[in-house]
């Protein structure tokens, strides 16, 4: 009989000027990019804490610490690899996940395709979607100050 469990992950990042912007793992020609201790990728790192979350790992926060400097910098599609290998040595599988990109900038339209790939690759070829929507001009995204991601998953042993 299989077990299945569900996790949820919120990101948040500042847009910064002279920044890479890289979400899903695809690097956008943008001239903003996410402020982060790694490379601030808020779609891979809501990724990470539900996938951490359903499995009952704790969270991003506590795998990949701001103030380490390992992680400076990191490449977030790595720390996902890393974070769902724990995730599979404690027997459970991705069953699907949903990521949910918030924000006016960028249109990821054209890049969605991109993005669930190499969000799917770094789990081990599971079912990602990725998904955007606006705030309609409200809050921190709808002003244009950061990106937020939500993500859910769906885990089984």
């Amino acid at each position: 009989m299989s077990e299945f469990r569900v996790g949820i992950g919120v990101d948040a990042h500042a847009l910064e000027e002279g920044v890479p912007l890289v979400l899903g793992g695809v690097a956008i020609d943008h001239p903003r990019g996410l402020a982060g201790h790694s490379d601030g990728d808020v779609l891979a790192h809501a990724l990470i804490d539900a996938l951490l979350g359903a499995a009952g790992l704790g969270d991003i926060g506590s795998l990949f610490p701001s103030g380490d400097e390992r992680f400076r910098g990191a490449d977030s599609l790595e720390l996902l690899r890393e974070a769902y290998r724990r995730v599979r040595d404690e027997g459970w599988l991705l069953v699907n996940a949903d990521c949910v990109l918030i924000g006016e900038e960028p249109r990821i339209a054209e890049l969605r395709d991109e993005m669930r790939r190499r969000l799917s690759e770094a789990v081990d070829g599971g079912v990602v979607n990725v998904r955007a929507t606006t705030t309609d001009g409200l809050g921190f995204t709808g002003r244009g100050e950061g990106l937020a991601a939500h993500a859910v998953a769906l885990l089984e042993r």
